[in-house]
């Protein structure tokens, strides 16, 4: 393997993903992307992030460098330019003709899937083959391609399919979503369809991006070590937890973390500061959040919820449950969108008892911040959450988790069982199943446990002082990564 130096002598890989904090976000995967190249940084990583330029996103990036083009790119011209935003350096994969959309990363403005969504997203991946296989006109080549979800996954093929002897690795940051489309595509693609019907592409008749990863990745990675178990069990598999089962090696499980210099109540200039030492003026964001909502103060607590509204999430759970935690005194406050039929029963809930409930519909980063800073508890009643972001703010803010037994859930909060309380050590609520039942059984313990203030105070106080910061995770990517290059080369 030819190898050309990273800043510094430093190692070099290549992140390959549709999205990435502070540049472009729907969901956990831009965190993770965002938060790695400090991370690694300072285990001698230098990490370059490639990722499509969608609309406002190079003028966010601001100076930027051509470092490579391509005449014909699935079908028009296409370049990427590098530039940096905070610690991280980034490849703007620039094709208009595959990004320069009105709607967002993935969907139109009506809320559609883009129909060449398979073709944007493989040339991406085949982008990263390209650059791992010839360098960038700078002379920087990666040792590794790291690929993040279907919409990298085809790196890891590319690579295999084209000779190219740079070793790769495909985090599964939510297993629900694999990139499938026709087998008449496959031209379109790029790829080489002999053997479909029995090779790593085949999905139940279709064309799996992410099976294709997963078989023609060098290694493969998860987001915590729970899901990681689970991903080989039929429930959580999505229909590919026969394929998981059959790797060379067992999906390695790494916790996500989150940056606690953007995730600090000390100095969040969207809140009132206060900290784990310090908590008296957590209750002035309390109020304010009241306010915001037009909730008033009662007896319970004051839960909130920050989440896309679907199924998977369980806030139908929620709904279902929530006349029976309304009635014994709680109030809630909702920030999301997504499933029509979810987001009225949130709506309808705020018209039945607008003392009591609240919701905003959308996303907004600053709310976000003062729910963490402001709720006593942060529901996260989820059917499956591979890691979960949500939970780990909660946690750093004082807003008590109340998370379901599942994936990065169970493994980042202690419940507050009889050992755990009686020890001291407690950080959350779990539910005892995923179901309504269990849900509700836990939002009843919350309502107990909020009634005994020391107890509820040890709790949050408990969850403050946890670190879930990404020190520990960059050490176990960049050990992983070490050792993927070492096996390739031997």
């Amino acid at each position: 393997m030819t190898s050309i130096s990273g800043a510094g002598g430093a190692r070099r890989v290549l992140s390959v993903t549709s999205e990435c904090v502070p540049l472009i976000k729907t969901g956990g995967l831009a965190d993770v992307c965002g938060a790695l190249p400090w991370a690694l940084e300072r285990h001698g990583w230098d990490m370059r992030v490639l990722l499509p330029s969608y609309p406002g996103v190079a003028k966010a990036l601001g100076k930027t460098e051509e470092v490579w083009k391509s005449a014909d790119l699935f079908g028009g011209p296409a370049t990427v330019r590098i530039g940096r935003t905070g610690h991280m350096t980034v490849l703007l994969l620039d094709a208009p003709h595959l990004f320069a959309r009105d709607g967002g990363p993935y969907l139109d403005t009506l809320g559609q899937d883009y129909p060449d969504n398979p073709e944007r997203f493989a040339a991406l991946s085949w982008v990263a083959m390209e650059i791992a296989r010839d360098g960038l006109d700078d002379g920087w080549r990666p040792e590794l391609v790291h690929a993040h979800d279907w919409q990298g996954a085809l790196a890891p093929l590319y690579l295999r399919q084209q000779g190219v002897a740079v070793p790769s690795l495909l985090t599964i940051h939510n297993i629900a979503f694999q990139g499938l489309t026709q087998p008449d595509r496959l031209a379109g693609l790029k790829i080489d369809g002999e053997g479909f019907d029995d090779g790593p592409l085949e999905f139940y008749g279709k064309v799996s991006a992410l099976k294709a990863g997963l078989l023609s990745a060098d290694r493969v990675s998860t987001v915590s070590p729970r899901y990681a178990a689970e991903l080989s069990l039929p429930e959580f598999g999505m229909g590919l937890d026969g394929v998981i089962s059959t790797l060379n090696q067992p999906v390695v499980g790494i916790l996500n973390g989150i940056d606690l210099e953007v995730w600090d109540p000390e100095t969040d200039a969207a809140v009132t500061p206060y900290s784990a030492a310090r908590p008296a003026s957590r209750a002035k964001n309390r109020k304010a959040l009241q306010e915001r909502f037009g909730l008033e103060a009662g007896s319970g607590p004051l839960a909130a919820v920050v989440s896309r509204m679907t199924t998977q999430k369980g806030l139908d759970l929620l709904a279902e449950v929530l006349p029976g935690y309304v009635a014994a005194g709680g109030c809630l406050a909702v920030l999301g969108s997504g499933d029509k039929a979810i987001e009225k029963t949130f709506r309808d809930a705020a018209a039945r008892w607008p003392a009591q409930v609240g919701m905003a519909h959308g996303y907004d980063e600053p709310l976000s911040h003062l729910m963490y800073a402001g709720a006593d508890a942060i529901l996260v009643p989820s059917r499956f959450e591979p890691c979960g972001l949500t939970q780990l703010y909660g946690l750093r803010y004082g807003a008590v988790p109340l998370v379901a037994p599942t994936g990065g859930l169970a493994d980042t909060v202690i419940a507050a069982n009889p050992a755990a309380l009686g020890a001291g050590v407690a950080t959350g609520i779990m539910m005892s199943r995923v179901d309504a039942g269990g849900l509700y059984d836990a939002l009843m313990q919350l309502i107990t446990l909020y009634a005994a203030p020391t107890t509820f105070k040890q709790i949050q106080k408990n969850g403050m002082k946890a670190d879930f910061g990404w020190e520990r995770s960059a050490g176990a990517y960049a050990t992983l990564y070490s050792d993927i290059i070492s096996e390739a080369t031997e």
